[in-house]
């Protein structure tokens, strides 16, 4: 299902056919080394990440991660979307693009649109990220999207606390 479509970009829900991009993504050294390693290793386990986190959410909250194609061929090159979090008030912002789509703006345009919807769609007040601190070019880009650094959060699933950053809508 078609979420938004940008200049270049659509977003829309993931489904279980999207398993094996995730597989890739998932398990790309720069997403384990500034998100997290989901310990997704085969597809069955792509398929339960799928159905226990985007889809889940989709349902829960209406929305959550969406698939990030290329418009015209479709090509998957990412993920963006919003996230709701136990341990965090409001929603965040998260996103993930495999690194040969990198340095092209597609993060920022997804990313923006993903504002965009937040506010319009969602009716939300306030978005919120969490980054690695030492991921430079994500900071860079929350910059560009409005974002100010808050202060350091502690998460159940983080060993040290995490910068986090607020934007309001």
């Amino acid at each position: 299902m078609l979420v938004v479509e940008t200049e270049r970009l659509t977003l829309r829900r993931f489904g279980y056919e999207d398993a094996a991009f995730v597989l890739e993504l998932l398990n790309d050294p720069s997403f384990i080394e500034n998100i997290a390693d989901k310990g997704v290793r085969t597809l069955d386990d792509a398929r339960a990440y799928l159905a226990d986190g985007p889809i889940a959410s989709y349902t829960r909250h209406g929305f959550g991660l969406w698939r990030v194609g290329l418009k015209g061929d479709d090509t998957p090159i990412g993920m963006c979307g919003l996230l709701k979090r136990d341990a965090l008030d409001d929603p965040d912002i998260g996103y993930a693009f495999l690194p040969r789509y990198v340095g092209r703006g597609y993060a920022y345009e997804a990313a923006a649109a993903t504002m965009a919807l937040a506010r319009g769609t969602f009716g939300l007040r306030r978005v919120v990220a969490i980054v690695n601190a030492t991921n430079a070019r994500s900071i860079g880009l929350l910059g560009k999207l409005g974002f100010a650094f808050e202060r350091e959060v502690s998460l159940p699933h983080l060993e040290a606390p995490i910068p986090l950053y607020a934007a309001p809508l």
